[in-house]
């Protein structure tokens, strides 16, 4: 391959992953629209929620059984999707199987703008997490959970309307597998008990 074909395939390679990169931006103010069902202004971001997802595989010790490193690949990657096919709720009256179909179209799409062993990385990820395939794939949905009633809570004091959200905590009861993330959503549960209780 000569210097001038070397350098079409690195502008284009440029090109693609600007386009990968403006997609993934959108998620900076792409809200989570299910909090936006329910009344809440200002609601978290797709990107905000992964954020916090992120942040919480540091609490991982360094003897865990699973590869902290792997997981937070895991939260960065699990609704990269919706960048493209949007935040999908159960409201929208769209079938499981649909809503999948186009989540893996749309990673597809993504992944081969980046290309490459990073592209395939990336899909490996998306797969793993969707099938649930590893410890930390299971790991990471406990953190999608948690972030969840925890978003509830905070979002409960903010609006100072204890037990707004109670349908969440009820729909999710019973529903997180990893100890860790056990002692986190009973300290939590105390904490909202004790909240409900002096803002009575």
């Amino acid at each position: 391959m000569d210097n001038k074909s070397l350098e079409n395939e690195s502008l284009q390679n440029v090109k693609s992953v600007l386009k990968f990169l403006n997609l993934v931006h959108e998620l900076k103010y792409s809200v989570r629209r299910g909090w936006e069902r329910r009344g809440v202004e200002g609601a978290e971001t797709i990107s905000g929620h992964m954020y916090a997802m992120a942040m919480m595989t540091f609490l991982l010790p360094n003897n865990s059984n699973l590869d902290r490193l792997k997981c937070l690949q895991l939260t960065v990657i699990h609704d990269l999707a919706e960048c493209i096919v949007g935040d999908i709720t159960p409201h929208d009256g769209i079938p499981e199987e649909e809503k999948h179909r186009r989540e893996d179209e749309a990673m597809k799409d993504i992944c081969e703008l980046v290309g490459g062993e990073q592209g395939q990385l990336m899909q490996e990820l998306y797969k793993e997490y969707e099938t649930k395939a590893t410890p930390e794939a299971k790991f990471v949905k406990d953190l999608d959970r948690f972030d969840f009633i925890f978003t509830a809570f905070d979002l409960e004091k903010k609006r100072n309307k204890p037990r707004e959200f109670q349908d969440f905590f009820d729909h999710m009861e019973g529903q997180f597998e990893h100890p860790l993330i056990q002692e986190l959503v009973k300290g939590l549960n105390e904490e909202r008990n004790q909240y409900g209780t002096n803002s009575k």
